[in-house]
């Protein structure tokens, strides 16, 4: 066989062969859930009674959703969680508005006594979804709010 013949041919293989490494990991890369419309929303409490934190977001996954985690911290404390640390954390309300889709909410109480020793100013809102197959979303700024007396 001709050098002539020989090169375009190890040339076509190989860029048929990546071509179809690169269509298979593609293909088989998941995305992981998604969570959109996310909304915090901070009620400080009166003499009437508590206020409360409520945080919501729908979250999907073409395997369903299995939880929403939420962690609340001041944006002056630069305490940025982490993916890891958002698996110790307490979870939203999550119910199926579709075998692919859920709408969580996470509300929190604040008694006048707790309102009392939070920071003034603006807070963020981290969440981490996970789906019923195990895949996990992290969003380390879902949310922002403004905690006021």
């Amino acid at each position: 066989m001709s050098k002539r013949l020989l090169v375009p041919s190890v040339i076509g293989a190989v860029a048929v062969g990546a071509l179809a490494a690169g269509g298979y990991a593609m293909a088989s890369a998941t995305t992981g859930p998604g969570v959109e419309n996310g909304s915090a929303r901070y009620v400080a409490p009166s003499p009437r009674g508590a206020g409360a934190l409520t945080y919501t977001a729908d979250v999907s996954d073409d395997s369903g959703v299995r939880s929403l985690k939420v962690l609340a911290w001041p944006t002056s404390s630069k305490l940025d969680p982490t993916e890891a640390e958002m698996r110790s954390v307490d979870a939203a309300t999550c119910r199926s508005t579709s075998d692919t889709t859920s709408r969580c909410t996470y509300t929190l109480k604040v008694t006048r006594q707790d309102a009392a020793g939070l920071a003034e100013g603006a807070w963020d809102v981290s969440v981490l979804a996970t789906a019923k197959d195990g895949d996990t979303k992290f969003v380390p700024r879902a949310a922002t709010f403004t905690v006021t007396r």
